[in-house]
């Protein structure tokens, strides 16, 4: 009987497979392959491919809060989506930070926090699930989250228009909006990773 790797089976790269091509996968896989389109548009900066940047980034975090629901909905939630949804969030958020930097829209002091905090926090759940702990989500890291994209968005924005709530009208200045957004996104963000670390502290079984 032949030995080596063709013959022996291999179910787990097959299901890989299956589990790669269902539907809250591929909308997952979305975000990451749109952000060279997101990375050409925002380079560009005019205000109509500001616009267009805007909009892929908007459509990519709807797929975030998307992707998931769909997985319970259908009971599609996988090992392999639960490493890739948090990966493509931090990839296209890391795109549009970097480049808003480049464009001289957001301070680099605040991208190097955002983007610190998020790889600390990252590393700690790593470590924590090697411990058999489960750190959930907290509600400071949703606002954290909600704060951010939102920042992030006007950001890209960046231009004044002139909006027309009905009742009035008023111009906007979408970079400021966006900064203070931004700004105010480090107290639930700064807050939500102290409350992660006391939780992994308080996880640590104590030595007997």
């Amino acid at each position: 009987m032949p030995e080596g790797p063709e013959a022996t089976p291999r179910p787990r790269a097959g299901m890989l497979r299956r589990e790669l091509g269902n539907l809250p996968n591929v909308l997952t896989l979305g975000r990451v392959v749109v952000i060279p389109f997101f990375a050409y548009f925002t380079w560009r900066a005019d205000p109509l491919d500001s616009f267009v940047a805007t909009l892929i980034f908007s459509l990519a975090s709807v797929t975030d809060v998307l992707d998931g629901w769909l997985a319970r909905r259908l009971n599609l939630v996988t090992i392999l989506g639960k490493f890739m949804d948090p990966l493509a969030d931090k990839l296209i958020v890391m795109a549009a930070l970097v480049m808003l930097t480049r464009l001289g829209r957001v301070a680099s002091g605040v991208v190097i926090l955002i983007l610190a905090r998020e790889f600390v926090i990252s590393g700690l759940r790593t470590i924590a699930v090697g411990e058999g702990m489960v750190i959930s989500a907290s509600q400071g890291g949703k606002w954290k989250t909600s704060l951010q994209l939102t920042g992030i968005a006007a950001l890209l924005v960046h231009f004044p228009y002139r909006i027309d709530f009905l009742v009035a009208a008023a111009i906007i200045d979408f970079h400021a909006v966006g900064t203070w957004l931004l700004y105010l996104s480090l107290v639930p963000s700064l807050t939500s990773a102290a409350g992660y670390f006391r939780a992994f502290w308080r996880g640590i079984p104590s030595a007997a």
